[in-house]
This record gives C-alpha cells, structure tokens and sequence, in this order.
C-alpha cells in the first residue's frame, strides 16, 4: 500500500514539474522579411495564436555568407547540448546552405556556409533547410529541398522556370563533420519545405507539394519510423483551396496547430487538429506581424524571452 501512494505521489509531481515547465515555455517564431535580405526576425507568443515582433522587427542577425547574402526560411532547434541551431536559405541558386550557433539567440557564431550540394553535378538551388534531432540515435538530420537538372523527369514541368525538388539531407552529431548527401524523400511528386517533428515513435513530415500541372501548391503529411525514413506515400492535402507554403508545426495541449504562408493571398494561415486527420482552419484566431514570411516555431523559457525584450 505505501509503495502505491509512493508512485501516486511522484506521479502527481512529475505532472506538476510538466505544467509548471509548460507555464514558463513561450512560443518564438523565426522569420524573415521582404527577400531575406536583413537577416533574422524574431516574434513570440504565449498562446501561440497572437504573436509580437522582438526588437522592434528589426533583425537579430545580418546574413553575411554566400555571393548573395540572404537569410531566408530560418529553422532554430534547441539542440541536445543546450545551444539554439539554426540553418537557412543563403541564395536562389547556391549549392548550398548557411549555418550558425547561439546561447541566447542574441550572440551568434561566425556564420559558416554549408556546400551540402556541391558534389551533386546540376544542382540548381538549395532550399529551405530545417534541421530536427533524434533523441534515440543523438543526431541531428538538416534537410532541404533542391532541383537537379535532369533529375525525375516523370515529373518534369516547362513551367515555373522548371524547377523539379526532392528533399535531401545530411547528418551530424556536433555541426562540425557530416555525413555524405543522400536523397531523404522521393513522393513522385515535385516537393519542396519539408518540417519534421516527433510525436512519441513517429516521425510526422509536414511537406509542400509543388505540382504546378495539374496544380496543387497545398500542405500534405507524411510518416516514418526513423528520422532518415523510409517515409510513407503523402496524405491528402491538408490545407485548402488557396496556395499554401513553408508549413511549421507544434503541439499546443493535445492539438497540433500549423502555420504556413498563404503566399499569393500575402497573408498566413492555421489550421488545427487532435488527430493529424480532422483539421480546422483557424487563420481567422493568428495574429502575426506584417510581412512575416516562411519561419519555424519552437519553444523558449520565459528568462529567455526577458533577455529578447532588453533587445
């Protein structure tokens, strides 16, 4: 009987120390402006539904590697050893990506430049690159979309410039060496912005698919077991009518909630769901500041959040 009340007893307290983390967890959205030329962008939430621009929106980090200095399409993870990761689009054609380390979001590392399509000949563009971590195998995976010339020609179109994506990806342990260029997702379909996230075993891809003929441009999911896949056939689209782009996902409570960019209506999107299948739109509940375009969300502590607002 003692044994019993002993595990209630730290049963209830581990529920406790989970809503007292919960309580001190705020949202921060990593995003970037016009063509990504300023740098990184910041805003934070406590809802995760109305969102408000850090240091006036101005940027946290200027680009400053890659012939064209850009800094699109931020993705920022806590990582395993306690600092914030974040990779990003340099240019519109580079073979590869930009990279760089911060304790605080403030203080950055030098920015490196990551050549991760140099060896793969016809390379037009490395897009979009998101990194998500794997707790079980103590790995990091950074993926991307890019077009290789000739490439998947099943689905070849003359049509926005030609552009034929699949997603590709590197690993690492320590952001120092990597492994060698491998394909991670080949749908049958052009597919671009690829957002991992891990739900207890499962791997949940949220995926763009790209098709211009016949047209799609929506938001579709996909599965795996393991971080580097295989992952299973694409889902029905998820999102509506309009063309929708650069999705990233959270789970507030029990809900997963996904924002993505309604790019040719200017404006951003949410829908939410209990069960990755069912999905209510919520665009009308968001409120974001004006001219944010494709980020990611992750959660920060309210004693990080403090030092952001001295910015």
């Amino acid at each position: 009987m003692r044994k019993r009340y002993i595990l209630l007893a730290l049963l209830v307290l581990n529920v406790a120390n989970l809503l007292a983390q919960s309580k001190n967890d705020v949202y921060l959205f990593a995003y970037f402006k016009n063509n990504g030329q300023d740098g990184l962008h910041l805003a934070y939430s406590k809802n995760a539904l109305q969102w408000t621009a850090l240091k006036n929106d101005s940027s946290f980090l200027k680009p400053s590697v890659s012939k064209d200095k850009l800094m699109r399409d931020p993705c920022i993870i806590r990582g395993d050893d306690g600092l914030f990761h974040m990779v990003w689009t340099v240019s519109w054609k580079d073979k590869g990506i930009g990279y760089a380390s911060s304790k605080d979001l403030i203080h950055w590392s030098a920015q490196q430049f990551l050549p991760v399509m140099a060896k793969e000949e016809g390379t037009r563009n490395t897009w979009a690159p998101e990194i998500t971590y794997d707790n079980d195998t103590k790995t990091y995976m950074i993926y991307w979309a890019s077009t290789i010339t000739g490439k998947f020609p099943e689905t070849a179109s003359t049509m926005e410039d030609g552009y034929n994506h699949r997603i590709y990806y590197v690993t690492t342990k320590d952001f120092k060496t990597y492994s060698e260029t491998k394909l991670l997702y080949e749908p049958g379909f052009n597919v671009i912005d690829a957002s991992i996230v891990k739900d207890n075993r499962k791997f949940i891809m949220f995926l763009k698919d790209e098709t211009r003929e016949p047209v799609q441009k929506n938001i579709k999911i996909a599965y795996a077991d393991q971080l580097t896949g295989p992952y299973s056939k694409a889902s029905e689209p998820i999102t509506g009518k309009y063309w929708a782009e650069g999705p990233t996902a959270i789970k507030v409570g029990n809900n997963w909630l996904v924002y993505f960019d309604k790019y040719r209506d200017h404006k951003y999107g949410a829908i939410q769901s209990a069960d990755l299948k069912n999905w209510t739109d919520v665009s009308e509940k968001i409120s974001l500041p004006k001219g944010l375009r494709h980020g990611t969300i992750l959660s920060i502590k309210t004693k990080e959040l403090k030092k952001l607002l001295a910015q």
